[in-house]
């Protein structure tokens, strides 16, 4: 979708809305949009981002309620605001005022999830250090007086099966970069969780001098780092994209070596790359391509390191 728009003269920021928002329709995974990844309450909420690397002006929505098109207000963020992210019900709002329907996000498949979720007694979820235990248990929750610092032993929770953002980066016919993302969040997550996604440095990051990247995975993990934005300041000194990546993912695991995380890269030539960090059942991603070489759009596939 996003190819087509450049093809008809759109312009990047049209290609990255119209292919993000493509994806929002599609329930793309079911982690993109509408109807997947309730939230502890069993509500589906969303984020999404868009950036201009020619302005490096940003819209961002976060934990947006109610409306479906969530690439479409971000957008908007930026075309009729001077600020760069908008949250939670004032961000519904605003939505509405620039025309977006309110509609119920929710599906029999989310209520399923949820219910499905409240039978495994709150499993997995994001707490820690309360009573009572929080893996065997749904609450309510109360802090724990004395609070430990263990070490994460187990895997992330996300993982390919249940986690994954359309993340998206468009270089158009004069070199202009332009970058967005889309999600539903990770399933289950505490109302008003914010991941990665809508964080610009983190979800994706755009700068037409450069180059752009996206990330996609366990947000509270790599958005700590600003994945999309090193891999750009790699590609500015010239580093190939493939390796941008690469860098990026090897600084995230000294710190995390099992979280679950991918990122794209790309530069102003139009080459291209991706990586990701190999854990159990995670060891290659899937991407795709469009470009003039390439008759349609084509499936990349890299070995995660």
């Amino acid at each position: 979708t996003a190819w087509r728009v450049l093809e008809s003269g759109g312009s990047e920021l049209d290609a990255i809305e119209r292919g993000c928002g493509q994806c929002e329709i599609d329930q793309c995974d079911g982690s993109v949009g509408y109807g997947g990844s309730p939230d502890e309450s069993g509500e589906t909420t969303l984020d999404a981002m868009i950036m201009d690397g020619n302005t490096m002006e940003v819209g961002a929505v976060a934990d947006l309620r109610r409306v479906k098109n969530a690439i479409g207000v971000a957008r908007k963020v930026i075309e009729y605001t001077k600020h760069t992210l908008l949250v939670g019900e004032s961000a519904s709002l605003f939505a509405v005022k620039m025309g977006f329907p309110y509609e119920d996000l929710t599906t029999q498949k989310s209520l399923s999830l949820y219910s499905e979720w409240l039978n495994q007694s709150c499993q997995p979820n994001y707490w820690k250090n309360v009573v009572p235990d929080s893996s065997k248990s749904c609450g309510p929750y109360k802090r724990r007086e004395e609070v430990t610092h263990k070490e994460e032993q187990t895997s992330s929770q996300r993982s390919v099966h249940n986690h994954d953002t359309i993340g998206m980066v468009v270089i158009g016919v004069s070199g202009a970069v332009a970058s967005g993302t889309s999600t539903n969040g990770a399933i289950h997550k505490l109302p008003g969780r914010v991941g990665d996604s809508p964080i610009a440095g983190a979800g994706s990051y755009a700068d037409s001098t450069a180059g752009g990247a996206a990330a996609t995975g366990d947000g509270d993990i790599m958005m700590r780092f600003l994945p999309s934005y090193q891999a750009v300041e790699y590609m500015r000194m010239g580093t190939d994209p493939t390796v941008a990546c690469q860098k990026v993912i090897s600084r995230i695991q000294k710190y995390a070596p099992k979280f679950f995380g991918a990122i794209i890269c790309a530069n102003t030539t139009g080459s291209y790359g991706a990586a990701c960090n190999k854990i159990p059942g995670f060891t290659q991603f899937h991407f795709m391509v469009s470009n003039p070489l390439l008759s349609r759009p084509t499936e990349q596939v890299v070995d995660c390191i």
